[in-house]
Formats: structure tokens, sequence, C-alpha cells
């Protein structure tokens, strides 16, 4: 895993590199949270953290390209935190109704409930980025 410094003042993104394993997820919630601390916004922290874990998971199941790392951005705009994803892979995801009882499809529907909005972006390079903004305090986008 690779970083930009993020314990200096005034900093407003932080970019991480992860391997395209299940294990960068608890690892990417942890910066995440560490982030948000720095930050002061504790009160975003469990819906970022759903949102992170849902995004990268994605990435690591259906994004994955051999020999290319995954990257997460965590950014400060006006309102809120935008968290992005970028992969390499060129495949977009959709977002579906789940199928009740089953055991996956619930990530994006429920990225779509806790972010203020969400989307799927080309990135320099090959890939996409997945990204969500959260509102944090009582402002909105």
């Amino acid at each position: 895993m690779e970083s930009a410094p993020t314990d200096l003042p005034g900093v407003d993104v932080v970019v991480l590199r992860w391997g395209q394993a299940a294990r960068s997820v608890p690892l990417a919630r942890r910066e995440l949270r560490r982030t948000l601390e720095r930050w002061e916004w504790g009160a975003v922290e469990d819906a970022a953290s759903l949102v992170l874990s849902e995004l990268l998971t994605n990435a690591v199941r259906h994004g994955r390209v051999p020999g290319r790392e995954i990257e997460t951005h965590f950014v400060r705009v006006p309102g809120g935190l935008r968290i992005e994803v970028h992969d390499a892979s060129e495949r977009r995801p959709l977002m579906a109704l789940p199928v009740a009882g089953a055991d996956g499809g619930w990530g994006l529907p429920l990225v779509d409930t806790l972010a203020e909005k969400w989307g799927v972006d080309d990135r320099y390079g090959p890939g996409k980025l997945v990204w969500a903004e959260l509102a944090v305090g009582r402002e909105a986008f």
C-alpha cells in the first residue's frame, strides 16, 4: 500500500493503492477511519465505511486486471466527503434490484441509499472510477 501524506494540515485528498485481494477492504476501511478522525468527521464514519466497503469489494471482485492495483481517493469536497475507487477494468457496474434472500447484489443499492449521489466516470488511463459523495454535518450537495 502506498499513500499520500495525510498528517499534514490542510490535506484535502488521501490517495492509497491496494492489491486486488479481499484483505484490502478492511485495510482501506481502517485508513478511511483514520482520515475521518484527522478531519474530525466521525459522524459520517459508519456510512462512509459501508460505502467504501461496497465500492472496493466490487473492484476486487469484478474490476480485477492482472498486474494492476486498485486506488482509493478520500476527498474533502464542499459539503462533505467524496470516496473514489479506481480500477483498470473497463467493465462498468450496473445497479439492479437484488433478489430477496440473495447473497449478492446488495452493494450498489446500499451505496445509493447511503450516499447523496454516486456514479461511474472514465479516468485518465485504462479503466474507470466509481465514486460516492456523502454529506458531512448539516451541509448537503
